[in-house]
């Protein structure tokens, strides 16, 4: 019976994290798919590049509530003991589900975004206080660049960095997770890092050198 609930819960997770906030909102709103337009990403820093600031936070913060929810499902399942190595490892379970429905979204014609916000959710359900570490390094780097690229990368390389020199956690496939997060935001942002050594990487804000 648990092994349903597991399935269970890990269609759940892709199901919340192929609601294409993204691609809804601009249709909704706007009359345009964002996947047309800007870097043709479905994500939030694409609507916030093409629409705005107050189409894109929300859409922001939904794509976190989406991951943190998803990620928080074996809790609220109670598919494994409280603060367990087994509760956290359903829990990356979940989350990549999610983040599997983010990029791949079942409602979107399985075009979506990077999921860098969805991934943010999902590890603040599973360790808040390396993510909110993180969260500090992102906007260190976001605030003095205006790139949102520099500071995902340097945030995703820190959260291995945290977790394995300061905190504690009772999954080894956690650990190990942490260094495939970092590992997988640099091989997705592929394009913005020729872009940032081309000097040809747009800022949300402040003007480009040269």
């Amino acid at each position: 019976m648990t092994t349903i609930y597991i399935i269970a819960a890990g269609l759940t997770a892709y199901l919340l994290g192929s609601i294409p906030s993204a691609v809804w909102v601009g249709r909704l709103f706007h009359g345009i798919d964002v996947r047309e337009h800007g870097s043709g990403n479905a994500g939030a820093t694409n609507v916030i590049r093409v629409l705005g600031w107050k189409t894109g936070i929300p859409v922001l913060l939904f794509d976190m509530a989406k991951g943190f929810l998803a990620a928080m499902l074996p809790r609220l399942f109670n598919l494994a003991p409280q603060d367990s190595a087994m509760l956290v490892n359903l829990q990356i379970f979940t989350g990549l589900m999610a983040i599997t429905g983010h990029i791949f979204p079942v409602f979107a014609g399985f075009r979506g975004g990077k999921g860098v916000a969805a991934m943010f959710g999902i590890l603040l359900a599973i360790h808040p206080p390396v993510t909110l570490l993180c969260l500090g390094v992102f906007l260190v780097f976001f605030l003095s660049t205006g790139i949102v690229s520099i500071g995902s990368m340097a945030a995703g390389i820190a959260f291995p960095i945290f977790l394995l020199t300061f905190f504690k956690t009772p999954s080894v496939f956690f650990r190990i997770f942490s260094v495939v997060v970092a590992v997988a935001l640099l091989v997705t942002h592929r394009k913005n890092i020729q872009r940032l050594l081309k000097g040809e990487e747009k800022r949300l804000f402040g003007k480009k050198k040269g």
